[in-house]
Order: C-alpha cells, then structure tokens, then sequence
C-alpha cells in the first residue's frame, strides 16, 4: 500500500509541476502570453510559484514515506537476514534534493509578487531649479 501511496503522490507531483511550468511562464515579465499588467503577470508567477511549492510538498511526502517504511521494515525483527534487507539508496538522497529545491524555487517566484502600497508608484527625478545651477 505504501508504494501505490508514494508513486501516486509522485504523479501528482509530477502533473503539479507540469502546471507549475506552464503557468510561470505564462507569468514571466519577459514572455508577452497573456496580459501586459505587470501587476497581473506577477500575480500569474506567483499562482506558478504555489504549484511549485505544492509539487515539491508531494515530492517530499512521497519520498519521505517510503523511507519511513525501509526505516521500519529494518529494524523489524524477522527472518530475513541484516544483508537482505532494503537500504536508503541515492534515489532517496535525489528525492530529497529535488523536493527541497522545488520548494524553494516556488518560493523565489512567490517572491515576485509587488507590495500593495507600491502598486501604480512611479519614481520621477526632479529637475534642479535654475537658480541652483552655476555658470562658467
């Protein structure tokens, strides 16, 4: 049961983060799909961010039940010998990593998103006044 688990919250992340790509895209300031608000596109980033986020949160559930379930089934008392017994493997060290760096890349664009209080400000550089200038 534990492997039907973790292989179906593996689909799930791997669908999550599918969505994830194609809505960061969509969201990214430099690609011109969608709207031109760079508010909206923002908030688009964002929305992949959150996928992200959840597809690494699948990816670590995933990879950290079935470890649970090795860490159990080793030190069970049994028949089966010490050298028969699973192991943590790479691909367990590989989940962990990718779960980790998807989470915080989801993050980093979760970032992106503008403040409100800053929202349509535009910076304008004032011009000395005349009297201020000297001549030579």
């Amino acid at each position: 049961v534990h492997i039907q688990t973790s292989r179906a919250l593996m689909v799930i992340s791997l669908l999550l983060g599918f969505f994830g790509i194609i809505v960061s895209v969509v969201g990214m300031k430099c690609t011109k799909v969608g709207e031109e608000d760079p508010v909206t596109k923002s908030r688009i980033a964002v929305a992949g961010g959150v996928l992200f986020i959840l597809s690494g949160l699948c990816t670590l559930a995933a990879v950290s039940l079935y470890a649970t379930q090795v860490t159990h089934e080793f030190f069970r008392e049994s028949t089966v010998p010490i050298n028969a017994r699973y192991e943590f493997g790479s691909a367990l060290f590989v989940g962990w990593g990718a779960a980790s760096l998807t989470v915080l890349g989801g993050s980093l664009l979760c970032c992106s998103c503008p403040a409100k209080d800053r929202r349509g400000q535009q910076y304008y550089r004032q011009s000395q006044p005349s009297t201020a200038r000297e001549y030579v």
